[in-house]
């Protein structure tokens, strides 16, 4: 059986292209997380691990879905293995099983590829965060309230408004609220 894992790093991205790529491959069963691949505990691949039997193969769009890094693949790739369980990533085209060493040996090379390929673009992330610092952009989200704002808050809760009620009609949550009032 055919069984495949999807995963993006954040509820923004779907997983509709790595979904019909395993379709297409004729996956029985698709496993999905919805995490960073840098978490060690990921549900869905813990799932699809358990769910494999001896013959099975577990198949993932691209390597990098798999696993954190190459020591981390290498890890998830040589229990699949004491399973009895192949593995195969559709876009680098690594069909991984202990009797094949060619396999092993494509896999590694893929493996650190994708390794390199992941720091290149933390590198180049922050590069580019230090270069918006260096011209005054700090990042991160605005914050909600001005001084003036926080003040006005203050003062509401000094006169004993319900914080459930500022939160309602400032339309943010009651944890909005404390995290201003005790901010400034």
């Amino acid at each position: 059986m055919n069984i495949g894992y999807a995963r993006v790093s954040t509820g923004l991205q779907n997983l509709d292209l790595q979904k019909d790529s395993l379709k297409k491959y004729d996956c029985e069963k698709i496993f999905t997380d919805h995490l960073s691949g840098s978490k060690k505990d990921r549900p869905g691949l813990k799932s699809a691990i358990e769910f494999s039997r001896s013959g099975d193969t577990i198949v993932v769009w691209r390597l990098d879905r798999l696993g954190r890094n190459m020591e981390d693949l290498i890890s998830i790739v040589n229990s699949l293995n004491d399973k009895g369980v192949s593995f195969h990533s559709l876009q680098e085209n690594i069909i991984m099983d202990k009797s094949s060493s060619t396999g092993q040996l494509m896999f590694h090379l893929f493996a650190a590829f994708a390794e390199f390929e992941r720091n290149l673009i933390l590198e180049r992330s922050a590069a580019g965060r230090e270069a918006a610092r260096a011209r005054g952009r700090l990042g991160g989200r605005p914050e909600k309230f001005s001084e003036q704002d926080v003040k006005l808050l203050k003062t509401l809760v000094e006169s004993g408004t319900p914080i459930k009620s500022i939160a309602d009609s400032w339309g943010v949550s009651r944890t909005t609220i404390y995290r201003y009032i005790n901010k400034f």
